[in-house]
């Protein structure tokens, strides 16, 4: 796969890290592979955490020149300094974000598994739509964004598409012809080496 055809890669954070730790394995990661862009994609409802939290992926993220999104959190985006936000509820807020934000945040969102949420969101102005999971998972309800929902969307629509959730190597070398990025976070974050378990998993990237 050339290197104008490869998808990119948008790195989601674990819901929870240790601040003593996490910047600097956020950093090697970043170091040891091209990045798009940082999500930061937070459980806590704590502001100070998250605000701390954002502070140190931002200062990270930025000396590489890489953006970064927050999760969910819209008045965070502009307090924090970070690049855009990404919102879980599909076209809902997509259009209040860019209003607030304006046209030059990346705003982002979750498509889930159909093709409909998606298109609005994209119709709402949307920067990306993420599908997912793509892979097999017991988390939510089991429905995963199949093959064809990407083979279509990169055929018919023109805004950029992230496949995300439960990938595999296997799952990176069917869809790497038709997406534009995949959303890694849990598959690395997981594993002893993440920098090890990334080059691994976009192995068949080439």
């Amino acid at each position: 796969m050339s290197d104008a055809d490869r998808p990119q890669i948008t790195l989601i954070t674990p819901p929870a890290f240790d601040l003593d730790v996490y910047p600097d394995l956020l950093a090697s990661v970043l170091d040891s592979a091209d990045i798009a862009c940082v999500r930061l994609s937070l459980a806590s409802k704590d502001q100070d955490l998250i605000a701390r939290a954002a502070d140190a992926c931002r200062l990270v993220s930025h000396a590489r020149d890489v953006a970064i999104v927050i999760d969910t959190h819209l008045l965070l985006v502009e307090r924090l300094g970070l690049d855009g936000i990404h919102l879980p509820d599909g076209a809902r807020s997509v259009r209040k974000a860019r209003k607030d934000l304006g046209s030059d945040a990346i705003i982002g969102t979750f498509g889930g598994v159909t093709r409909h949420e998606g298109i609005s969101a994209a119709e709402a102005g949307a920067d990306y739509v993420a599908f997912g999971p793509v892979g097999a998972t017991t988390l939510g309800d089991g429905a995963q964004a199949a093959f064809d929902l990407f083979e279509w969307w990169s055929e018919m629509i023109e805004v950029p598409v992230i496949a995300e959730g439960a990938l595999t190597a296997e799952l990176v070398e069917q869809l790497g012809p038709v997406t534009d990025f995949f959303g890694i976070g849990q598959e690395i974050w997981g594993a002893e080496d993440p920098v090890a378990a990334l080059r691994k998993l976009l192995a068949p990237l080439g």
